[in-house]
């Protein structure tokens, strides 16, 4: 029987790199000094074992601070069949965020390809493991919604999604589709989806003690976005399949909470719905019913994204949560603002909105924090309905999407609202080039600190 060959991987500060080159053997100083290498920030350098062909001897990787992503690049960049390790010792915070970042970078969206071996890491000691696999599968489930076409992941696809990991944790899903939307008093919902022949639908997932504090999460969950009879450009229309990120990156928050068994009552939203062009497809000007009552009037049938999230956002307020969080991929203009990888926070909350920022910083899963500027409501109001979808103006388009949606927000309830892309651009350390759950790690620090740990799901749907 072959042995399994191993290897050690060594993280290494500029200073720890010239106290490891000291103590070396003589051959492997000599190949990492030949080759230049130096202790920056985000490289790594695999260096040969001693004699004859030993393979892979030891792989150094630079870092400053030890944080989450200082292993992230290595499961693209290191052969499979290889056990390796990881040298040094750590607290069993530091030890789980390496590991959290290593499996954060050992993913790949292999639907319609076949796998490839990894490679594997031997946990260091002290890694809290429960809690690595249950973020890093999380985050698995929501980037493989968002990778996958929306041939394949529709609304009822993005239903059924739901509907599997209720069932894996006992919890309630409710979906209301098609018609049953308006006699249930969804019709934004509807408007915006009746033209696809695939029907809309509201998911509706509860779990917890019914005692605990509620936190109730919505994510907009367009499957594919034309645009509507404002319809996109092509170039625009190509990356629509990532319109639903914001449900994807709330369906792996809501994972996380429900695999660490978080001691609260959550309550997960997701309108899902085509943006298509039919005859029957809701036009610019068209005046629609919302569920709270306030009737809207569409500025721009591209701007759907906030439609949905005022029928879902009235229903979630109904239970008057303690908490309140919405995630969505809602205009362009964030991304002007912020770029594709800062997603924006808007809040009603100054106490909500400081924890989410600090539990952002806290484990490299960061927002920036834009205003909800009382003063640009007026550019909301409409001359045929009491609110506009878009407004009157081209300018602070970020900023009039989150006053859009704080109508629908009950009064007196903390609220916060995520504008994020749902995509990487390009490959960063354990963030590969695809989709990408945005703010749930961020968020799920946040729920921890406010309502503290378990180790064991115990919710009840």
């Amino acid at each position: 029987m072959q042995a399994v060959q191993q290897a050690d991987i060594v993280p290494v500060t500029r200073a720890g790199l010239d106290a490891w080159l000291a103590r070396a053997p003589a051959s492997q100083a000599r190949w990492v000094r030949q080759h230049g290498f130096q202790a920056l920030p985000g490289r790594h350098i695999v260096v040969p074992g001693m004699g004859g062909d030993q393979g892979i001897g030891v792989v150094l990787v630079a870092t400053s601070s030890f944080g989450l992503f200082t292993l992230g690049d290595l499961p693209a960049a290191l052969p499979a069949g290889i056990v390796y390790s990881l040298e040094g010792r750590f607290d069993r915070e530091r030890a789980t965020a390496l590991s959290l970042g290593w499996a954060l970078g050992n993913y790949r969206f292999e639907r319609y390809r076949e796998a490839r071996p990894r490679p594997h890491l031997v946990w260091p000691d002290g890694t809290d493991i429960a809690r690595v696999e249950a973020i890093a599968e999380s985050v698995r489930l929501g980037r493989d919604l968002i990778n996958t076409p929306a041939e394949d992941m529709g609304p009822g696809e993005l239903a059924e999604a739901v509907a599997a990991l209720g069932r894996d944790h006992d919890a309630r899903v409710r979906i209301v589709a098609g018609d049953e939307l308006l006699a249930a008093g969804y019709p934004a919902i509807h408007a915006v989806g009746r033209a696809s022949s695939r029907a809309p639908r509201l998911i509706d997932l509860a779990w917890g003690d019914p005692e605990a504090p509620q936190v109730a999460l919505v994510g907009k969950g367009v499957c594919f976005d034309s645009g509507g009879l404002d319809l996109k450009p092509a170039a625009a229309m190509q990356p629509m399949k990532k319109d639903m990120a914001g449900a994807a990156s709330a369906i792996a928050l809501a994972a996380m909470v429900m695999r660490l068994g978080l001691p609260v009552r959550l309550r997960l939203l997701v309108p899902a719905v085509d943006n298509a062009v039919a005859g029957n497809a809701y036009r610019p000007l068209d005046v629609i019913p919302t569920r709270q009552g306030t009737a809207i009037e569409i500025g721009n049938t591209d701007a759907e994204g906030r439609v949905i999230l005022a029928d879902a956002l009235a229903e979630a307020s109904s239970d008057r949560p303690d908490l309140l969080l919405d995630l969505a991929t809602l205009t362009g203009a964030a991304r002007a603002a912020l770029g594709p990888e800062l997603p924006a926070l808007f809040s009603n909350d100054d106490t909500l909105a400081n924890e989410i920022e600090a539990a952002g910083r806290q484990v490299e899963d960061e927002l920036w924090r834009l205003p909800l500027w009382p003063g640009y409501r007026r550019l909301l109001e409409s001359d045929t309905a009491p609110l506009s979808t878009t407004g009157r103006e081209g300018t602070a388009g970020a900023i009039l999407a989150a006053l859009f949606l704080e109508r629908f927000v009950g009064e007196g309830i903390a609220w916060a609202h995520i504008d994020l892309m749902g995509w990487n651009t390009h490959a960063r350390p354990g963030r590969p080039k695809g989709g990408e759950v945005m703010a749930a790690r961020c968020l799920l620090a946040m729920l921890e600190r406010r309502y503290g740990r378990a180790r064991a799901g115990t919710g009840q749907g």
